[in-house]
């Protein structure tokens, strides 16, 4: 009997291994807070990471070696009490096909991060009501980063986690905190899941599926094709830069995306990038530097 409850153990363990989506890790960074008691930043950083590497965010099941690997740094910038102020930056990355290699998918920083939190405290997510800002934040970036990466994999296929996504957004905006309505400026929660899921913008998905599918993971097979396919998601995302030059997707993509192009047409083979080079100058004159040594 021992051995069997032994055995029912293991099994649930490796089934909940398998089951659960991300690989993150989740830093806190309290420097700038004065006093040498450090103690809730520590168990809230622990926490953290146990609420999202436990939670079972999709119902897919995941192996080991495909989690997503992701990180969040919470900057907290002010204490007063059990209120804290600051900055998260959530990034994620996926292999490449045939290399030893983590492509960035997203990288973000969001300034418009407070919330509540007394030590030792559960967090505990309900997809049908808001009870915690850290926890809305936190679980509106594990689906907007499952989303992304399905994304990369399957045309349009992060939908389902993107409207997850947006749920949070539709719950938490009535809680009096910034970046969960329209109204708090352009670069926000709200925005992103909006642009991310609005027909407007059906061409940075499109894009972001050419660039990974078509494009990194085709290096391992031809590399000059692999580098046409993204010469060409890069052209559709352009398509966006035509329509709304100040498109707040545009940003998110060359934060994630400007070195990698730039490691991407510096090596070989021989690759004609002068159209691909005045598409990147005109999108995104701030990486100049960058695109003239391409």
């Amino acid at each position: 009997m021992r051995r069997f409850l032994l055995f029912l153990s293991v099994l649930i363990s490796a089934f909940q291994l398998n089951a659960q989506e991300l690989d993150c890790t989740i830093t806190i960074n309290s420097d700038k807070i004065s006093g040498s008691n450090k103690q809730v930043f520590e168990t809230l950083e622990n926490a953290l990471n146990e609420f999202v590497s436990q939670k079972r965010w999709t119902n897919l099941n995941y192996k080991q070696q495909e989690r997503i690997s992701c990180n969040f740094t919470l900057t907290i910038l002010e204490r007063e009490g059990n209120s804290f102020k600051g900055n998260i930056q959530v990034q994620s990355s996926r292999p490449v096909y045939g290399a030893l290699y983590l492509t960035p998918v997203f990288n973000f920083k969001d300034s418009n991060f407070s919330f509540q939190y007394t030590e030792y405290e559960p967090l505990q997510f309900n997809e049908n009501s808001f009870e915690s800002n850290l926890v809305s934040i936190v679980s509106f970036y594990a689906y907007t980063i499952i989303g992304m990466d399905t994304d990369t994999f399957s045309l349009n296929g992060g939908t389902p986690y993107y409207t997850q996504a947006q749920n949070i957004v539709v719950q938490a905006q009535q809680s009096g905190y910034k970046g969960w309505n329209q109204n708090d400026g352009t670069n926000t929660r709200f925005t992103l899941v909006d642009n991310l899921l609005s027909p407007t913008y059906a061409s940075y998905r499109t894009a972001m599926y050419k660039y990974h599918l078509n494009g990194l993971d085709y290096f391992s097979k031809d590399k000059k094709k692999a580098k046409a396919s993204i010469a060409d998601a890069i052209s559709e995302i352009k398509s966006i830069f035509d329509n709304r030059p100040n498109a707040f997707l545009l940003r998110v993509f060359m934060d994630s995306k400007s070195d990698e192009i730039v490691d991407v047409f510096s090596d070989g083979p021989y690759f004609d990038k002068s159209d691909l080079k005045e598409i990147l100058l005109k999108m995104s004159p701030i990486n100049t530097s960058k695109w003239n040594n391409m």
